[in-house]
């Protein structure tokens, strides 16, 4: 275990409850054990999620949607040992369809930026992390909150630090460090699926990597690799708690964890901007912060 600094503290920005489970959370886990406060926000509730674990899909479950996917995140919260807010936008669905239909009124992916990323800003600022992390300006996915998750994101971060911008937001915090997670690169989801078929398993990311093109500077933007393999488990318990959305007999689990923590140990980030004199690649998301005052 490094020797750190006492008083790190680390934001993660995620669209929707199971977010912070399914990107980061081993290293999260990790953080959290090595003393790092660590904040979790959570831009909407999921109320128009799709219940995609086969058992929880029931007519009670769906008429309590808002609730169950509240109680979902306090327990993979506890588990992971965060502190977590919802910034209190509404989930604006999945859309389907030739042409796409219009986003639902009142939706999180139609709430201006600036408007949307007052609150964030203002918890920001109560916070006061030195970190931060979000997603790339493909939402990691292309999911309406997820794009909108970034775009708050990125405007708060530069926003935060500066006294002319949300005068009544509290008192200007400059993160030091902004990232995007990288958790489903192609590079990592080959060397998983190389090792399932050495193992003469079935892998559950052929069928999308037949579909993958290969793109160099995209795997490129990787700059930080955590290795966090010894939570792992903590990851998994932290997305099992998350029962509508995750199938424990489904894809999630499909890869053993012992491939997993031999293949590939770390979890990914892009390193987008830095306030501290940093060089990449690096090992860890505090690089450079030597004084947390």
């Amino acid at each position: 275990m490094p020797d750190r600094p006492s008083g790190l503290r680390l934001m993660h920005v995620h669209a929707h409850p199971d977010d912070e489970s399914s990107k980061g959370a081993a290293s999260t886990a990790m953080y959290v054990a090595q003393g790092v406060d660590v904040h979790v926000v959570t831009c909407t509730g999921g109320e128009r999620g799709s219940i995609l674990n086969p058992k929880m899909d029931r007519p009670d479950i769906l008429a309590n949607i808002t609730e169950v996917r509240r109680q979902e995140m306090e327990r993979a919260r506890d588990i992971l040992g965060v502190r977590q807010d919802w910034l209190g936008f509404v989930d604006s669905g999945w859309p389907e369809g030739d042409p796409l239909p219009p986003l639902p009124e009142g939706c999180f992916g139609l709430v201006p930026v600036e408007e949307a990323a007052e609150p964030l800003v203002r918890l920001i600022r109560e916070f006061r992390p030195h970190v931060m992390t979000t997603y790339d300006e493909n939402g990691g996915y292309p999911h309406p909150d997820h794009i909108a998750c970034h775009l708050v994101s990125v405007a708060a971060f530069d926003a935060a630090g500066d006294p002319e911008r949300y005068p009544d937001a509290g008192e200007p915090w400059q993160p030091l460090k902004l990232y995007y997670h990288h958790g489903h690169n192609r590079p990592k989801i080959q060397a998983l699926h190389d090792a399932m078929i050495e193992h003469d398993l079935e892998s559950p990311w052929a069928e999308r990597l037949a579909e993958w093109e290969p793109d160099p500077e995209r795997d490129a933007r990787v700059t930080t690799q955590v290795v966090c393999s010894d939570w792992f488990g903590v990851r998994d318990q932290a997305l099992l708690a998350h029962a509508t959305q995750i199938d424990p007999d489904g894809f999630w689990f499909a890869i053993p964890r012992e491939i997993q923590e031999k293949v590939w140990p770390t979890e990914d980030y892009e390193l987008v901007v830095s306030h501290v004199a940093s060089e990449t690649p690096e090992d860890d998301l505090f690089t450079g912060i030597t004084d947390p005052a």
